[in-house]
């Protein structure tokens, strides 16, 4: 189709045409907005009265880009036709007419569709702007929106998770949940603590929170938790975040704390469809209702990983076996449970403790293949034996989730992985990191990254004030602890790493030096929650003159220090509780010490 400016080429050799002409037939057809295209040619164009002129006389109006109904038109009139011109126009005008009168046809359908759209309840309306954006649903989120609140009371907090759940904590998914009595724990989320006091997985109930549709207009402010959406997208430039509806909502201040993703063993992943519908990540609420199904029907349950998840889960599932007789099997590549983090001669110790809780463990166990055989999956390791199973537990660590980095352009620490911060856990003047993302710069240790529940608490308590202007650095050691069962557990800090040297000191334990007993003490089952809020200014070294007594056959109650340059930077505690402020300020203060059997007795360890 030619446009207007192609036939003015074609017809400026033939056109004799008065401007004037031109501008009285463009208002005849009611166009007066239209311009005559600056392609005819000047030398083409007359200056003769309308209708005279002679047998010579072309007259035109060729109107361009004049929208008329929606449709361009032009109109090019010649000689002798003013009957068809004055027909032409006609039509135009009553086109614009109809085109200006809306057309009502088929009511009945109009009427069906007005109903069904009645009946359907309109979406939940987003808030466009929030002026607290947290990302990520989990305890480091909450701790900062907690902190957030208290510093500006009318702070109105915005949380958006992936996860169908209000802000929860992870620990008691691989450790209290599964001792519980109630078979209806998968449902209730309730368990009992060690001390057997009862609580609930949530933070809070969701009365606490305020619907984010409210969130705009709450005039005392309030945190509001948007779940099942996922931030795809963040302009940091525009101080907004796209969801992956393609909802964006922009922000004042935002906080990053999307922790990590479980890793899987690569052999595994490329086993197929049938090896990985029988294997399982665990991290969320879901992983643990899932495995909790899988442990009620099958057979064999192996876990593969050897840290702090893989053996709460094996020492949990073992405990639940004796009851069901399912066989339990616990493999690794290290040479004893926890033989990243514990000196050998305890991770030994720690291995045939689980071994009594009725799990059966596989060192040294590199796995070369996987496959699915009879109804079995058929784990072949590098050494030449064979594990025949029925479901998979992957417990190979974790990895921080950093999908938003290219989009934000925020730096991913090479070494540590995570978004790198600086000590006031910040990736840009408005941004922030903190839980297991984190990649932070301890003002005594360096840079690290940790992935753990107290961690996760005071980073994200930190990032909530200092996005309230407190200017903090990170100066708080965090804690972690792990259960094996209720009778064993340790609560460590600082930098636990079984290459570092190591000095530790043991006494024989009592009844009271067991998790069960600690919480019962201290009337909390998520230890942290205690410990992160005590300080120790002067501990006072017991006067008992027990002896210290390394590298015994039995490690009831002790401390390990982990050693750096002479310098203690990291310190278990071995069921010693309640002890934590102590160690912290070891670790603070730095110093070498001459004999750390006399740093030891600032635990108390000997008393009875």
């Amino acid at each position: 189709m030619l446009t207007s400016r192609a036939v003015c080429r074609k017809l400026a050799p033939l056109i004799r045409t008065s401007s004037t002409v031109c501008r009285q037939n463009v208002r005849r057809a009611g166009l007066n907005n239209a311009r005559i295209p600056a392609c005819v040619p000047a030398a083409h164009m007359s200056t003769g009265p309308l209708g005279g002129g002679g047998d010579n006389l072309k007259y035109a109006l060729l109107v361009g880009a004049a929208f008329v109904g929606g449709i361009t038109y032009a109109v090019i009139t010649l000689k002798g036709d003013q009957r068809r011109y004055e027909t032409r126009l006609s039509e135009i005008s009553t086109r614009r007419q109809r085109s200006a009168t809306p057309v009502q046809t088929e009511p009945p359908a109009v009427e069906a569709t007005t109903t069904e759209a009645d009946s359907t309840p309109a979406p939940p309306q987003l808030p466009s702007h929030a002026p607290y954006l947290l990302i990520g649903g989990g305890t480091a989120s909450f701790a900062a929106a907690r902190s957030i609140r208290a510093r500006d009371p009318g702070a109105k907090v915005l949380i958006v998770t992936d996860e169908p759940d209000l802000p929860y904590m992870r620990p008691p998914l691989s450790k209290e949940l599964w001792f519980s009595d109630d078979p209806s724990v998968t449902e209730t989320l309730r368990f009992k603590q060690w001390n057997g006091k009862e609580r609930s997985i949530y933070f809070q109930p969701p009365s606490f929170y305020i619907d984010p549709e409210h969130l705009t207009g709450a005039e005392n402010g309030g945190v509001a938790v948007l779940v099942n959406k996922k931030v795809v997208h963040m302009d940091v430039r525009g101080n907004k975040v796209k969801l992956d509806d393609g909802t964006e909502i922009s922000y004042e201040k935002c906080l990053i704390a999307t922790g990590g993703v479980p890793r899987n063993l690569q052999v595994i992943e490329r086993a197929g469809e049938e090896v990985m519908k029988r294997t399982s990540l665990f991290r969320k609420i879901e992983d643990f209702k899932s495995l909790e199904n899988v442990s009620r029907k099958a057979e064999s349950i192996t876990i593969i990983g050897g840290g702090f998840l893989g053996s709460e889960l094996a020492c949990a599932l073992g405990r639940k076996a004796a009851e069901s007789g399912l066989e339990v099997v616990q493999m690794f590549p290290e040479k004893g449970n926890m033989g990243k983090v514990l000196p050998e001669y305890l991770s030994n110790w720690t291995t045939e403790k689980v071994k009594k809780e009725g799990v059966k463990v596989i060192t040294e166990a590199l796995v070369k293949s996987v496959s699915y055989r009879d109804d079995k999956l058929e784990i072949q390791l590098k050494d030449g034996r064979l594990v025949k199973t029925d479901h998979i537990v992957a417990a190979v660590g974790l990895e921080p989730n950093v999908d938003l980095a290219k989009s934000a352009g925020l730096e991913v620490d090479s070494d540590f992985g995570g978004y790198r911060v600086n000590a006031e856990l910040q990736a840009r003047s408005n941004i922030w990191v903190a839980g297991d993302a984190a990649c932070f710069y301890d003002i005594r240790l360096g840079r690290r990254r940790v992935e753990h529940h107290d961690h996760a608490v005071v980073s994200g308590r930190l990032a909530g004030e200092n996005m309230t202007g407190a200017s903090k650095p990170y100066w708080h050691q965090s804690m972690f602890w792990s259960d094996l069962g209720p009778d064993v557990g340790y609560e460590a800090i600082g930098i636990v790493d079984s290459s570092l040297p190591t000095v530790g000191v043991f006494a024989k334990a009592t009844a009271k030096d067991t998790p069960k007993a600690a919480t019962e003490k201290s009337g909390t089952g998520i230890r942290s929650e205690s410990e992160t809020e005590d300080t120790a200014a002067s501990p006072v070294a017991s006067a008992a003159p027990a002896p210290a007594v390394e590298n015994k056959d039995e490690y009831g109650k002790g401390v390990i220090f982990y050693l750096r340059d002479k310098v203690v930077v990291g310190i278990i505690l071995w069921n010693v509780f309640n002890r934590m402020p102590i160690a912290r300020k070891i670790i603070k203060d730095g110093e070498e010490h001459a004999d750390l059997n006399e740093v030891a007795k600032l635990f108390n360890i000997h008393e009875d």
